[in-house]
């Protein structure tokens, strides 16, 4: 048996500064697709963590990353997606090249100090895994393969992500620490009791419901129920998996047809998360087999809500200083915690 982390690490507002960064400044996160940038001239803003990003494809046509900050007083330099030649502050005015470089400060030309080269955007370090995009928030990064780990080739065995199409994304918030969310992807103990739809089409029996763990990596493999028909039947896949690479990244995979639906776990405060999920399919997948996964899925997200908004109350309570682990169930969830109080304690959090 295995205590949780302290319950208080999950509303305290200086473990979540801590967080940020020890953990969040020094991972890759998800933060899109290659399809927001489907030309050189093109962005999109999004967060990397709680850390505000923006991702370009500037004219010479090469990926790049940056602090969505701009240098003066700190106002995004960029909203949504689209296409445009620079990235203009709606506060001031300055206005930077897709490349980060400061193009133009309004009344720049009144301070004699003034030097607009040493005034680009913040660069952060940005890697594709397929049509996936990742920003690590810092120039120098460790390679985005050492923390993918054994994940694209377990996927490469049910699917070829180059050849995957976007389809659509769904954005959702959650009253509950980020973490909690985390924990809740990565054990399916619960599954028999609160995902009754789930269950009955995956096996999550624990003689069948594979659970690995690999460096930064946790992998859950769950096959079809014996003789159950559904929509999930008689596609190509016929086993789901479900990946996360720590500290906050999810991916699902359905049995049917060819499928993926990925995204990040994200804090907007101690007690609040929000959450998307970018939805991929092989060409030629009928939009009706897809508005059936779609419920499928919602069902299992809405139940999953409850699920974390309810343990988040419980753990604020005050009632209990922590929890305890089942060690043959929630192997990941241990895993989880390892990485995260190593990240903390090295920051100097304390119990």
């Amino acid at each position: 048996m295995e205590p949780t982390l302290p319950w208080t690490w999950y509303s305290d507002p200086e473990i979540l500064r801590r967080e940020t960064d020890a953990i969040f400044r020094r991972s890759w996160q998800y933060v899109g697709h290659r399809g927001q940038l489907p030309e050189p001239g093109t962005y999109f803003a999004a967060d990397a963590g709680p850390i505000p990003v923006v991702v370009t494809r500037a004219a010479d046509d090469e990926l790049r990353a940056f602090a969505n900050v701009c240098r003066h007083r700190g106002f995004p330099v960029a909203d949504g997606n689209g296409k445009r030649e620079t990235l203009q502050c709606r506060y001031h005015a300055w206005t930077y090249g897709l490349d980060g470089r400061l193009r133009t400060a309004p009344r720049s030309d009144r301070e004699p100090l003034f030097e607009p080269d040493e005034l680009s955007l913040v660069p952060f370090a940005v890697d594709t895994w397929g049509p996936f995009v990742f920003v690590y928030p810092a120039a120098d990064a460790p390679p985005l393969r050492d923390a993918l780990g054994p994940v694209p080739e377990l996927v490469g065995r049910l699917l070829d992500v180059d050849t995957l199409e976007f389809r659509l994304r769904s954005d959702f918030d959650l009253a509950t620490n980020w973490k909690i969310a985390c924990e809740n992807f990565l054990e399916c103990y619960h599954c028999a009791t609160a995902h009754p739809g789930f269950s009955s089409v995956v096996d999550v029996s624990p003689d069948s419901y594979r659970l690995e763990t690999d460096g930064l990596t946790s992998s859950q493999f769950g096959p079809l129920r014996d003789g159950r028909r559904s929509a999930f039947t008689g596609g190509e896949l016929e086993r789901s998996q479900f990946h996360f690479v720590w500290p906050n990244f999810g991916i699902n995979i359905f049995p049917g047809r060819p499928n993926l639906s990925c995204g990040p776990i994200v804090p907007r405060g101690p007690e609040r998360t929000a959450r998307f999920l970018d939805y991929f399919f092989a060409p030629g997948v009928d939009q009706a087999w897809i508005d059936e996964l779609l419920e499928f899925d919602s069902q299992v997200g809405r139940e999953d809500t409850e699920l974390v908004e309810n343990v988040h109350r419980g753990m604020r309570s005050g009632v209990l200083e922590q929890g305890t682990l089942m060690s043959v169930s929630e192997p990941l969830v241990a895993h989880f915690q390892r990485l995260t109080t190593d990240a903390l304690v090295a920051s100097g959090a304390r119990s």
